[in-house]
């Protein structure tokens, strides 16, 4: 199984390994810091890292291949070039994976990918679910073009899942790194009016999801992997600052965002109301189903709902 390190390091975050029998494939940029991390699933050949995928042959076998490959797209500001890493680390990289299985002399029976609910575009607080028809701007176009990428999988007898996802809440990284220090001042605060929708998922609901559709061989398609319940962003800052005991009544306007952002501005100020339907459909249930769950586990706080 071709994976990512996303999996790798939630497994890690929970306490788990892989299943005996099972060895997973991971393509990573972090060879070295992930071969720390799990020194004996290295050794003993369970877990093998590559830094390319020129390293596999066409005599490579997995059974499954999930791709979540891309940069942050909140990690620098949108100029020409740095949409064009944006694409290449997405479209570009699923577009030489599934290359690679065109190739293989053992196909893998699924094909599990990224993408993200900037599919949608911006539709304010209007219920999104996954036959929702998109806005066109730039985040729709670049989502797009990733999925048409892994859905050329098809062609090859591939079971193909495409997975939309959200702002991940877990431990130890993501957005949650960034926010807690202000928090932790008492500098936090809604962003522009605050009652722009914030879609979300808890870590282990991401990496339960991906092994639900593994299982699945009925479930194919897009998947929004979101929680239940979007929250607004003024109700995701007032759970956050009960959870930190910090006060949270700084508002930043959106002019600020714009003028010190631009256009990657949007993914804060415009609000994405976006429904997990068809995971619920197929039965898929949620372990953290609360933004209020989902924090406490990140944070490693006893759960404030039942």
């Amino acid at each position: 199984m071709l994976v990512p390190s996303l999996l790798a390091d939630a497994a890690h975050a929970n306490g788990h390994t892989a299943s005996p029998g099972i060895r997973l494939t991971l393509l990573t940029r972090q060879a070295k810091k992930i071969a720390t991390r799990y020194p004996e699933a290295v050794a003993s050949q369970q877990l093998r890292l590559i830094a390319a995928l020129g390293e596999l042959g066409p005599e490579q076998h997995f059974d499954a291949v999930i791709n979540l490959a891309g940069e942050g797209i909140a990690d620098k500001p949108w100029t020409p070039e740095r949409k064009r890493v944006l694409h290449a680390s997405r479209v570009s990289l699923t577009a030489a994976l599934v290359a690679w299985i065109r190739q293989a002399r053992h196909k893998p029976a699924v094909l599990i990918s990224g993408s993200a609910i900037g599919w949608y575009g911006n539709q304010g607080d209007l219920m999104l679910e996954e036959d929702a028809s998109p806005h066109d701007e730039y985040v729709h176009q670049l989502c797009h073009d990733w999925e048409l990428a892994a859905r050329s999988a098809e062609a090859l007898g591939l079971r193909v899942c495409l997975l939309r996802t959200v702002v991940v809440v877990g431990p130890g990284g993501g957005f949650l790194r960034r926010l807690l220090p202000v928090f932790g001042l008492g500098l936090g605060g809604p962003i522009a009016s605050g009652e722009q929708y914030l879609s979300w998922v808890g870590l282990s609901d991401v990496v339960q999801a991906i092994r639900f559709l593994l299982d699945n061989d009925t479930q194919r398609g897009v998947f929004n992997v979101t929680g239940p319940r979007p929250v607004t962003n003024a109700e995701f800052t007032r759970a956050l600052a009960k959870l930190v005991h910090r006060p949270a009544f700084l508002r930043v306007p959106a002019m600020v965002l714009k003028m010190a952002m631009g256009e990657m501005a949007t993914l804060l100020v415009d609000g994405q109301r976006v429904l997990p339907s068809r995971l619920l459909q197929a039965g898929f249930v949620f372990q953290q189903p609360s933004i209020e769950e989902a924090l406490c586990a990140a944070l490693g706080k006893p759960s404030v709902t039942h």
